[in-house]
Order: C-alpha cells, then structure tokens, then sequence
C-alpha cells in the first residue's frame, strides 16, 4: 500500500536464511518461496491469546521477523507480498474460499489469501500460508496440468466459482481452495481477517493449527496431536498430553519459543477442550 514503511530487506532474508538473487525473476521467486514457506511457520497463536491481528508492515516486521514468530495467511502472505513489490515484482493479491477438510455441501467463506505475480514467463499462483499444506514453490496460471513443487504436485482446475488450487496426497487429488481473479486490498483482509480471529464458529479461535515444511516432510499441530507427514503422505502422530509439552514441540519443530505467560493465556485455557476431543 502507498506510504506504508518499507520491509527491512536484510533483516528478512537473514530470518529466512536467504543470500540470492534480488532481481525480480522467476528463480529469485522459487527460491524466496521455498525459503519463506520452510523458515516462517503458520501459527494462530496470538488468535487463541485474543491479541489483534495487524497486517501493516511494521506490526509484520515485529512480529514474523524481528520476534521471530509465525502467523496466519493473513499475516505470512502479506508479508511476503510486501517483500516482492519491493523487490520490483509486479503482483496482485487475490482472496479464496478454503475447501481442505470440507465437505461440498458446506459453503466456506471467502477466508485464505494468495496472491498472482506476473512474470515474462507468465503469471504464477504464489502462497507461503496454509498451514500443515503450505506451498513450496509457486505455481503457472495454467488448468488441468499436474505441476511440480519442492513437495507434492499441485494442479489449477476450473469451477463454477472461479478457479480450484489442488495438491496430491498418497496419490490422490484432494481440493485445497477455491479462488477468482479479483484483486484485494489490505482493507478486504482485515475484514476477512477479523472475523477469522473472533468469529466463535472460527476453527482459529477453537484450536491450535500450526504447520511448516522441512526438506523431505511436513510438520503439523492440531491442538494436541502433532504430525509428522513424509513426501509419500505416510504419517506418524504423536499426542502430546501437556500445555508444557506442546510448548515444547513448538519451541523444538516450528521455532516459536513461549513464555509461561504464553503458554497461560495461548494454550492453558484450551487444554480441557483439546483434551475432551478424540
């Protein structure tokens, strides 16, 4: 947005653990991606704390940089988003109805942001924020071809609302969201935004998600159950039975280190709940 505070360039590539390309390519894209998508977790930790979520770059530096914590779409995407127009990239960010884990006669709102960049070689479908299904690499605009990411494939199919991203699990085509090409503004997601991280129907503000690639797996976190999902979508789990151990397995496999104040207000007041569910 014009007139907001630049990102801190340095400081970001120095928490992904990026020394390449600046220019505004194709192969600075895929590797800005990849090392985003490994290095930032998807978190909603601060949902369950009842903290405000803020999407303006100074709040995002603070927080996803400097404090080195993770976030939600919202946040991660937007960040990102940032990083690239300031790199020169010529990008639109888009809005898309989540469609994981839901049924099709449920509707789902508009409630997962991404974003399109335009490159001589086409447009790409890029997005660093979706949990225990985040992408690795970025997608061409182009429907009905099983493309190749860092992780598993992922294919664009058209539908009657728009477009659907899909991803390849164990072998089998599974929808992620569903999205049109409309552009969005920062004010469109803080509304959006909002109501994810107060709405009392939100799964953000019920249980805990958080999820990050590593090179050859994927680690993610339900409430209590913590996952570790390899390349051929085989998964261990592992229930963990105290606020104290989920604390430690955030510290150890997603970077985020909690205070005891932290863990009181982020984790202790869902523990029963978590607990009741099977």
């Amino acid at each position: 947005m014009s007139g907001d505070t630049p990102i801190d360039l340095d400081a970001y590539f120095n928490r992904i653990g990026y020394s390449g390309s600046h220019a505004p390519t194709l192969e600075t894209l895929k590797a800005l991606h990849y090392a985003h998508a490994l290095s930032i977790p998807f978190e909603n930790l601060d949902v369950l704390a009842k903290r405000p979520i803020l999407l303006d770059p100074v709040s995002l530096q603070k927080k996803l940089v400097t404090d080195r914590r993770g976030g939600y779409c919202f946040e991660v995407n937007a960040l990102f988003a940032a990083v690239l127009r300031q790199l020169g990239f010529d990008l639109t960010t888009l809005i898309g109805r989540v469609r994981w884990m839901s049924p099709e006669e449920v509707d789902t709102a508009r409630s997962h942001m991404l974003m399109r960049v335009e490159l001589p070689e086409g447009p790409f479908l890029a997005d660093v924020g979706f949990g225990g299904l985040t992408m690795t690499g970025p997608i061409r605009f182009e429907t009905g071809i099983e493309q190749e990411t860092p992780h598993e494939p992922r294919r664009l199919i058209d539908h009657e609302d728009g477009l659907e991203l899909q991803a390849k699990i164990g072998g089998e085509w599974v929808p992620v969201y569903r999205f049109t090409m409309e552009p969005h503004r920062r004010t469109d997601y803080e509304v959006a935004s909002w109501y994810t991280s107060t709405h009392p129907s939100s799964i953000f503000v019920q249980f805990l998600i958080a999820g990050r690639p590593q090179e050859d797996k994927w680690l993610s976190l339900l409430n209590r159950d913590f996952k570790i999902r390899g390349l051929d979508g085989k998964a261990v789990t592992r229930r963990l039975d105290s606020a104290d151990e989920i604390a430690e397995v955030l510290d150890s496999y997603f970077g985020i280190s909690l205070s005891e104040d932290d863990k009181a207000v982020m984790l202790a007041p869902y523990m029963d709940a978590w607990r009741a569910m099977p």
